[in-house]
């Protein structure tokens, strides 16, 4: 089975952990019970033996559509063919008790038009394709028999035997259905009994209503509420429920470049993305998520760990420990190696993460719900340790392998770090240090104007005394740094809106990083041009008041959503996604820039 393109994917899920179903019918991601297990189907990381689950018409000759149930993330992969109209609903119920019997996975196949044979592959692949299946069959399905789970795929169609599963044809007239239901059972268990066709119809309309429900709490009503919306139900998919914690992406290995070393695991939470995700949830609505990811935020400021008071990403229960570990029995996508999993990057110093603690307890302090003494007084800690440490060099936001440096992004995250701790002192009357304080905050800034600035550039650069753009520099002006109208931002955003042949970072919208010739990060290959790169550039133009530009960029962005509106964390050189998808921060940095640009256009400052 050939590789589809990343960009080919929708996701569904249960707030627990999501499946990737192309739009040929087939699931080629899917880590089960929770996003960071290891892997089910896994055909996204090597094609021939990752593993897959496929449904579809049999034959040539089709045409694939797919889209989501208007306000839902009910996916419908549809089919057309000279024989007749077919279609694949993917959905995971979300209300149900979090039982292995509850949770599941369901296919409903139909025919609403003509009649159509179908194929179904079900090849479960356990441990991340280390693991074949025992496979046992009953009348009413199968049941593959893994180390640790057992799943079930339940139906009443008939299976049959095969090396890697299980496989099925059959064919539907119109107006008939058949349902697979893939789930977790119990050892020594069998696979249960189906749904009735009014069970799975009841099911089916509480998919519907649940995400409708959610979704109308939504507030943002401006001009692009259609991709707003499917950036919030995004989300919402990537949210582990029990803790509250967003996952940065479902996804583990997917390439930076096609046949490169660049292959992350992104199933994890990273604290840098704590602000963002905080002001995003806040200012469309949905304040309970915001609350939620805040319990998990609090809780982390209890965990000290060797390399200073907070690590920069956990597991999604608030663990600090992610060995990354190299699958050398998987190929890759499309070649790409090694595949990946667990971070490595947990155990860099990053030092930008404390200003964006503080920014998001701020914001929610601000927005949300005030802050314990108890919270206020680890902030306090935290504080005094980055007082002692803020001048040491680090890995910085983009986690580069080649070494520690002044990162300017991390020393101005620094100065946001002590003027959001001052600012939270003075609102609640807390008890702090704020003459020691208020002077590292001076301190910090007087530091990063002389010598993370570049005369000779007329911009910021990435790394004190440095010679290189950053695309990172957008930021200053959305977290107070600099004004969006002083000089030297006006100058560094022209700057970095200069094509890279010209010395800038910025191809029609599409922003790099960073120039890895000017900025070596450690790795072979280069990379393609960073989704929520693009939306801070957006958003800086906003507020520099270039609102005609900024909504320029903004909208050829939309065109590179795929067909779902869905982004990944890179664009390629053609216009592909690269990278890990869908990837959160991208649908944060998007709601924001739509937020704001939306207000100033409206005249709303």
């Amino acid at each position: 089975m050939p590789y589809r393109p990343i960009e080919d994917y929708g996701v569904v899920g249960d707030l627990r952990t999501v499946a990737l179903v192309g739009r040929d019918g087939s699931i080629d991601w899917f880590c089960y019970p929770r996003f960071d297990s290891p892997s089910v189907f896994a055909a996204l990381l090597d094609d021939a033996k990752g593993g897959h689950f496929k449904i579809a018409p049999a034959g040539d000759g089709l045409t694939r559509k797919q889209l989501y149930w208007p306000e839902t993330n009910v996916l419908i992969t549809r089919f057309l063919s000279p024989h007749g109209v077919g279609e694949v609903i993917d959905w995971m119920p979300v209300e149900v008790d979090d039982t292995a019997e509850e949770r599941r996975l369901v296919r409903h196949v139909r025919v609403v038009r003509g009649t159509l044979a179908f194929a179904l592959e079900c090849f479960p692949a356990f441990d991340y394709a280390r693991v074949p299946p025992r496979t046992e069959f009953a009348p009413d399905g199968a049941v593959f028999r893994g180390p640790g789970l057992d799943l079930g795929l339940t139906t009443r169609v008939e299976l049959a035997a095969h090396e890697r599963g299980a496989t099925a044809a059959f064919t539907l007239r119109e107006g008939q259905s058949a349902d697979f239901v893939l789930h977790e059972v119990l050892p020594g268990r069998g696979c249960g009994v189906p749904p009735s066709e009014p069970e799975a119809d009841a099911e089916f309309q509480a998919a519907i209503d649940f995400w409708r429900r959610w979704l109308s709490r939504c507030t943002y009503r401006g001009r692009w509420r259609e991709v707003v919306e499917r950036s919030a139900l995004t989300l919402k998919l990537l949210t582990y429920e029990p803790t509250g914690a967003i996952v940065a992406a479902p996804t583990a290995g997917l390439p930076e470049a096609i046949g490169g070393e660049r292959n992350w695991d992104y199933r994890y939470t990273w604290l840098r993305d704590a602000a963002f995700t905080l002001y995003a949830l806040l200012r469309i609505g949905f304040a309970d998520e915001a609350a939620a990811f805040m319990r998990w935020l609090d809780h982390r400021c209890h965990d000290p760990v060797a390399t200073g008071p907070l690590q920069l990403m956990y597991t999604i229960d608030g663990r600090p420990d992610l060995p990354e570990e190299t699958l050398d029995h998987l190929d890759g996508y499309r070649g790409s190696r090694p595949v990946r999993i667990g971070n490595a990057a947990a155990g860099q110093l990053q030092l930008d993460i404390y200003g964006e603690l503080l920014d998001a307890v701020y914001l929610f302090n601000k927005h949300g719900s005030p802050i314990s003494y108890e919270l206020w007084t680890h902030l306090r800690g935290l504080l005094d340790w980055l007082g002692e440490n803020w001048r040491r060099p680090d890995d910085g936001i983009w986690e580069k392998r080649s070494g520690s440096q002044q990162v300017v992004y991390s020393k101005v995250m620094a100065w946001v770090a002590f003027d959001r701790g001052l600012r939270l002192a003075d609102k609640r009357s807390f008890p702090a240090p704020r003459a020691r304080w208020t002077a590292l905050r001076d301190e910090i800034y007087e530091e990063v104007m002389a010598r993370g600035w570049n005369e000779d550039l007329g911009a910021f650069v990435g790394h004190y005394d440095g010679e290189s753009l950053d695309a990172s520099s957008l930021l200053m002006p959305l977290v107070f740094f600099v004004a969006p109208t002083d000089p030297r931002m006006l100058a560094t955003l022209d700057a970095l809106n200069r094509s890279p042949g010209d010395g800038g970072l910025v191809v029609d919208g599409l922003v790099y990083r960073y120039d890895p010739d000017q900025a070596p990060d450690g790795l072979e290959g280069r990379e393609g041009t960073f989704s929520l790169c693009s939306f801070w550039l957006v958003e800086a133009m906003t507020r520099a008041g270039r609102l005609d530009e900024a909504r320029l960029v903004f909208e050829r962005m939309l065109g590179y959503a795929n067909h779902l509106g869905l982004y990944s964390e890179e664009i390629g050189p053609s216009g592909e996604a690269l990278g890990n998808f869908p990837q959160a921060f991208t649908h944060l940095s998007l709601i924001s820039a739509a937020v704001n640009l939306d207000r100033a256009l409206s005249g709303d400052r």
